[in-house]
């Protein structure tokens, strides 16, 4: 998938560049996201939390119902593997990656240009500023 490999990009403030094509383009995010629907079926303490902080991440300001099926379905799996008891490499591996594909880790918002910048805890609607291309956001997503 494009934009997955390689080494985590730095942050752009971080980044020395002589060509100004590279950078990402500011947006500020004003619109209503999508609502996260309630899970609907006993979690994992854990799962639920991941999943509760979906809601409350930067990205989520650009997730559409299908994320957050997606989401569920993860907060399902993760579930079941936290309380398997057992302790599987390779599911492990399938959660990250289903994390990552739902930007849940700066290394993985990096990747597709996404940066999220908290306001000042002096604003009233602690709004997000978000720093992102969308094409390389929607292609990494699937959309």
């Amino acid at each position: 998938m494009p934009g997955h490999r390689g080494p985590v990009p730095k942050r752009s403030d971080r980044r020395r560049r002589r060509n100004l094509d590279g950078r990402p383009d500011r947006i500020t995010v004003s619109s209503n996201p999508v609502a996260a629907p309630s899970l609907g079926f006993p979690t994992h303490s854990l799962a639920a939390d991941w999943y509760t902080s979906l809601a409350e991440s930067g990205q989520a300001q650009y997730f559409e119902p299908s994320d957050w099926q997606a989401a569920r379905i993860l907060a399902f799996d993760l579930t079941r593997h936290l309380n398997s008891g057992r302790v599987s490499a390779q599911m492990v591996a399938a959660l990250w990656s289903a994390m990552g594909d739902l930007l849940t880790t700066e290394a993985a918002r990096r990747r597709v240009r996404i940066e999220i910048e908290r306001a000042d805890g002096d604003e009233a609607d602690h709004s997000a500023e978000v720093v992102a291309i969308l094409h390389d956001y929607r292609r990494a997503v699937g959309g």
